[in-house]
């Protein structure tokens, strides 16, 4: 089987928006969630217009709301909020990413739900943690990647702070969090706790640059630097990416050396056909080889310039030396191999068509979880409200004509 049934029966009542919530959220829908999405019934999350090209909803939201439910709701209505209530009090999970204060000036905070349902797993996910001077501050990933320390290891040596392209304060963060939810819920089904989990994005940032920590205790407080493409603290020569045939601003192959197996560096040379340098003493070792990294580079660059970046790879990667050639997005997209191991999958949208993007990278028994399309907005209002709160059809339509639901 593959991984659509392994939460089959948690219920998740998701308040968040954009991609920190949502990225957590619809990673437990892939393994089976059943993650019903609350959103204003006239605009929805706002990431369903973010970098939107036409009437259809954003690509973006698409990305991060897969396999999941809408419901609609007026949450400025009070009934609306009677509502939310009472889903909550049949959900196993409730998380929110409002801005901080905002879902406790909805009525809609820890204590007021977990005095409804004692057993929920409430999560909240905001920009910066309880107790900082900055908690109160709104924060997006790239405020978190400055916050927490990555952009000031990211960037060549002597150049500016630079952020990395992937969103690790986000989607980084909501991972935490999915993690955090499944281990509150193991405990949740041995002993019927609740929860309450709070990740903030800057803190979140720290898990993920562990390593600059490290070194900054390995040299007596320094501040880790930037390393350019090499590792915190340099590295050793070869370390980094190198320019191949073709000279397009993607055509390099990034190769890496080991301090930890001396036999990688004796191994490139003989690659390269360089052999007559392996007893040379400028190069015999990573403290050599860093006090002549210039030098090293150049040999380096001179061979790989030679090949094209997926032969560069080939070469030294079969010689059991870790290679990878740099891949955009295109050739990554056109590469037939992720659709046929299921890792990109079509997603077959009502109003935007076939949609191929990135799935759930983790096989269950060999297989990836299947995507299913992105909700539009309060799609499954009917069925969550009869399935979740066994409301018939009249209730419904009267909820809908009273604008509670949309």
């Amino acid at each position: 089987m593959s991984g659509e049934n392994c939460l089959a029966g948690l219920r998740i009542l998701d308040l968040s928006q954009f991609e920190a919530g949502p990225s957590c959220t619809e990673a437990l829908a892939w393994m089976g969630a059943d993650v019903v999405k609350i959103e204003n019934p006239k605009v929805g999350d706002p990431g369903r217009t973010a970098g939107r090209t036409d009437a259809n909803d954003a690509l973006y939201f698409l990305q991060y709301n897969a396999n999941k439910r809408s419901l609609a709701v007026n949450l400025k209505n009070p009934r609306g909020l009677e509502l939310v209530k009472a889903l909550a009090a049949t959900a196993d999970v409730m998380i929110e990413n409002f801005a901080p204060g905002a879902i406790e000036r909805l009525g809609l905070g820890y204590e007021v739900i977990r005095a409804i349902n004692p057993a929920i797993i409430y999560c909240q996910v905001k920009g910066f943690g309880a107790g900082s001077p900055y908690e109160n501050n709104l924060a997006f990933d790239m405020i978190a990647q400055a916050c927490g320390g990555l952009m000031s290891i990211t960037g060549e040596e002597d150049g500016p702070p630079c952020k990395p392209g992937a969103t690790i304060g986000d989607t980084g963060t909501g991972m935490l969090m999915a993690i955090s939810i499944l281990g509150a819920y193991v405990r949740r089904l041995r002993t019927g706790q609740g929860e309450h989990l709070q990740v903030a994005m800057q803190d979140a940032i720290l898990h993920y640059i562990r390593n600059a920590f490290a070194y900054m205790d390995r040299t007596d407080g320094k501040a880790a630097p930037r390393a350019g493409s090499r590792t915190v603290g340099g590295g050793n020569p070869p370390i980094g990416v190198y320019p191949c045939k073709g000279g397009g601003p993607n055509d390099y192959v990034y190769i890496y050396t080991s301090a930890a197996n001396p036999e990688h560096w004796n191994r490139l040379l003989k690659v390269m056909g360089r052999e007559d340098l392996i007893d040379d003493p400028r190069y015999a070792t990573p403290v050599a080889r860093t006090e002549h990294r210039a030098e090293v580079d150049r040999i380096v660059s001179e061979w790989t310039i030679r090949h094209d970046k997926h032969t560069a790879m080939h070469l030294v990667g079969s010689a059991t030396i870790p290679a990878g050639a740099v891949l955009d997005t295109r050739e990554i997209a056109e590469d037939p191999t992720f659709r046929q191991r299921g890792i990109r999958q079509t997603m077959k949208h009502p109003a935007v068509g076939d949609y191929v993007m990135s799935g759930w990278p983790v096989r269950f028994s060999g297989q990836a979880p299947a995507i299913t399309a992105a909700p539009l907005l309060g799609e499954h209002g009917e069925q969550v409200l009869s399935e979740w709160l066994s409301y018939d059809a009249a209730r419904i339509s009267e909820l809908k004509g009273n604008g509670v639901v949309g």
